[in-house]
């Protein structure tokens, strides 16, 4: 993820932490030391290392869970709003994401219990309200917000555990596409639900709602997409007419491509043809502002870029295109030379093309029958 420092890997897991949590961190300690001091400062601090520190034990519940069904994870990803942990893919096997998704709020209620147990705490919901305030017990505190992130984790709508949960359920009997879709609306029921409680209550339920609504639809889609692609070569949704650059071109030439296409990436190829990195839009216009035209694309291309044999599959292509968070996976032939894109565009305009096809009609080529 971007502008985020590893701090160590943890079985073969990189940590992570984003620059925005160590600002939050700055942010919680400065306001606390302006309002009550240095001793409520380091305190409120010590509170929330803690509280992240049981949010990466949460995710490395899905995490070790996921191993032991095959799934690695490159890393993992501390957040001001909480912990993401990359997996190589989700399990579609119903009992295995069930394992694997009830695993973190598990993990919070083992927590929860544990300090209970072995430290004396006593959970009580007013220590939610009293969550900042260091006149409350530390070990209280922090026993009753590892339940309320169990509770929490538990609603059933993407990208909560929840959700996963239900989807895993449903998908017993229902199937993965199927059992998604149903997952997926619910979330979004509930999404609607939290924002009109947020509207009479707390404000920050319809930030919630909104990003619940947003997460449920793009899981939706992704699976789609899945589905859609299985069996498929790679060919099926990849474009073969587009502009290239090279990494010597000028910024003005890149400019001039760009005015006179559609496209808002432009490979870029050295001189056997072989892609070697990627200019964006946003980053040309950044670039121009920043070098001046006269500079050259290879000062401001993105490297990297990951290829995919034109032999290969389809939903190859899309899980690189997730998993790299890139803006093209390139399409190469048996020499290495590009042959074509797969892009986020191009799979939506596959994906709204497959929807609109009669019944019994596939893709690639688009009027061939599957059926006898």
């Amino acid at each position: 993820m971007p502008w985020s420092l590893n701090i160590g890997m943890i079985a073969g897991t990189a940590v992570r932490i984003h620059v925005t949590f160590l600002l939050f961190l700055g942010w919680i300690f400065v306001a606390s030391y302006i309002a009550e001091g240095p001793q409520a400062a380091l305190s409120g601090l010590v509170f929330m290392l803690l509280l992240f520190a049981c949010v990466l034990l949460h995710e490395f519940g899905h995490i070790f869970t996921a191993s032991g069904f095959g799934v690695s994870t490159p890393d993992v990803t501390l957040l001001p709003i909480g912990g993401v942990a990359r997996l190589e893919r989700i399990p579609e096997e119903p009992y295995e994401e069930f394992l694997v998704a009830i695993a973190g709020p598990l993990v919070n209620v083992a927590i929860t219990i544990a300090l209970i147990a072995v430290a004396g705490a006593q959970v009580n919901i007013g220590d939610l309200y009293a969550v900042e305030s260091p006149d409350a017990s530390m070990i209280d505190r922090l026993a009753a917000v590892n339940l309320f992130l169990a509770v929490f984790n538990m609603i059933p709508a993407f990208p909560m555990d929840g959700g996963r949960v239900l989807r895993a359920l449903l998908a017993a009997r229902l199937g993965f596409v199927r059992a998604t879709k149903v997952a997926a609306f619910i979330g979004q029921g509930v999404a609607f639900a939290l924002g009109v409680i947020g509207v009479f209550s707390n404000p920050m339920l319809i930030f919630i709602a909104i990003f619940v609504y947003l997460a449920a639809s793009s899981e939706a889609h992704a699976v789609a997409l899945r589905a859609m692609s299985r069996g498929l070569p790679v060919s099926a949704a990849m474009t073969t007419h587009f502009a290239t650059l090279t990494p010597t071109a000028r910024l003005e030439d890149a400019a001039q491509a760009l005015l006179r296409t559609s496209q808002t990436n432009f490979p870029v190829i050295n001189a056997a043809g072989k892609p070697v990195g990627i200019l964006g839009r946003d980053d040309l216009m950044r670039a121009l502002k920043q070098l001046g035209p006269a500079a050259h694309v290879i000062d401001t291309m993105i490297t990297g870029v990951p290829t995919i044999g034109q032999r290969r599959r389809l939903e190859e292509a899309f899980r690189l295109l997730q998993e790299s968070s890139a803006p093209a996976v390139a399409v190469v032939d048996d020499s290495g030379r590009l042959v074509g894109l797969v892009t986020s565009e191009t799979a939506s305009q596959m994906l709204t093309l497959k929807k609109g096809l009669p019944k019994g009609v596939r893709l690639g080529p688009w009027t061939r029958a599957t059926g006898p």
